[in-house]
């Protein structure tokens, strides 16, 4: 059934139909409304779990850790800040292998301080070990949801479903959210192998000396790549009880002849979809979604990009003194084809600034003027910038 909802309360329903035994959070812009329609849902009878207010985002990653060690499905949401006083948790529950998911509603992380969107906050995080998943709409915000407890439950490792904050958190759309008989059917009760019973004790999480630690690491990092078999099958699953599907690792749109393409990630895909409807005829273009950051789809990837002349990698957050984050992995990953195309990388929307249709336009004019090739930050006014920093 189709009902018009915002973002956030969707999403709630998503994660209630569910089942969650144990939610704690703690209430951050522009996640709040999340855990607000959870805890309605819970106050109303309409959710039966513990729902844990909590003093602090390091506070609720602590107490969810500790409800799934101790045998229960447990959920919780954040964003920006409140992203990186979890970190030093977050690191623990994927460490430990513990099948938790999380909302990531994506926002700037200070200073200066902004409570609008971009990906600085999940990407901060890429590399603590859980999967990340970021969706271009708020359909599959919810529908990556439900897939996110089964992944992480099959692979026993943690989810983080990152859905750009306000963007889509705050805006109201036409959404399908799933009948409980849908769910049930694709997500059977919570079990975890190293469930902490007493009458069998075992220690989680314990001091490991350097003769076992470069295996530690070395497995979790195998097991990342092995979830992709899960995001794919979740997928292709949920999309056999519903009819929709998420696009897997990544999606592909546009005309198969296209020699370009733009790779982009989060809900900033609809904002490209309208340009190029808008654009004058011309060379066709090829749109490119990664929906897995992590794991990082390399194979899937190559095949997307294969034949291609030029991909133009736009994103929403990006390493100081570096460069892009998601435009560098794009780089190292087609460097193995034979035949690689030109990587164009930049960065847009920082902050919450706007992205407008005329972003095309000036993104596509880098293909007969490539510059030195190095990463930009498109929509930069140098008029506000002192002159040494211009």
């Amino acid at each position: 059934m189709l009902e018009a909802l915002e973002g956030s309360q969707a999403v709630a329903k998503a994660v209630a139909l569910c089942r969650p035994q144990v939610i704690a959070a703690y209430p951050i812009t522009p996640q709040t409304h999340i855990v607000e329609n959870i805890s309605k849902l819970v106050a109303d009878g309409k959710l039966q779990c513990e729902f844990i207010s909590v003093e602090s985002e390091f506070s609720a990653a602590s107490v969810v850790l500790g409800a799934a060690l101790a045998g229960s499905r447990a959920y919780t949401a954040s964003a920006s800040q409140g992203i990186l006083l979890m970190g030093e948790v977050l690191f623990n529950i994927a460490g430990m292998r513990v099948p938790i998911v999380m909302t990531c509603a994506n926002r700037a992380v200070s200073s200066p301080l902004s409570i609008w969107n971009d990906q600085q906050d999940s990407m901060a995080v890429r590399d603590a070990g859980w999967i990340q998943l970021y969706c271009s709409d708020n359909q599959e915000a919810v529908d990556s949801t439900i897939q996110a407890f089964r992944i992480a439950e099959r692979s026993e490792l943690p989810v983080m479903v990152c859905m750009d904050g306000f963007t889509l958190t705050h805006t109201m759309e036409g959404i399908e959210i799933p009948t409980q008989q849908q769910v049930d059917a694709f997500l059977p009760p919570y079990k975890f192998s190293r469930s902490l019973v007493p009458n069998n004790p075992i220690s989680l999480g314990t001091l490991v000396s350097p003769e076992f630690f470069s295996e530690a690491r070395y497995s979790h990092h195998k097991a990342l790549l092995n979830a992709e078999a899960e995001i794919v099958s979740a997928d292709r699953d949920w999309a056999a009880l519903t009819g929709r599907r998420c696009g897997g690792l990544l999606s592909v749109e546009g005309p198969e002849q296209s020699k370009v393409a733009i790779l982009t990630i989060g809900s900033v895909l609809g904002t490209l979809r309208e340009a190029l409807r808008e654009l004058p005829s011309g060379q066709p273009v090829k749109l490119i979604s990664l929906r897995s950051f992590r794991p990082f789809p390399v194979d899937a990837l190559k095949v997307a990009c294969k034949g291609l002349d030029d991909v133009i990698v736009l994103e929403r957050a990006f390493s100081p003194g570096s460069g892009g984050i998601v435009g560098l992995e794009v780089l190292g990953a087609l460097s193995e084809l034979a035949n690689p195309p030109r990587v164009h990388n930049f960065a847009a929307g920082l902050g919450g600034r706007d992205i407008p249709l005329e972003i095309l336009p000036k993104l596509l004019a880098v293909l007969s003027d490539p510059g030195d090739g190095r990463f930009r930050v498109i929509d930069v006014d140098l008029s506000k910038l002192p002159v040494e920093d211009r």
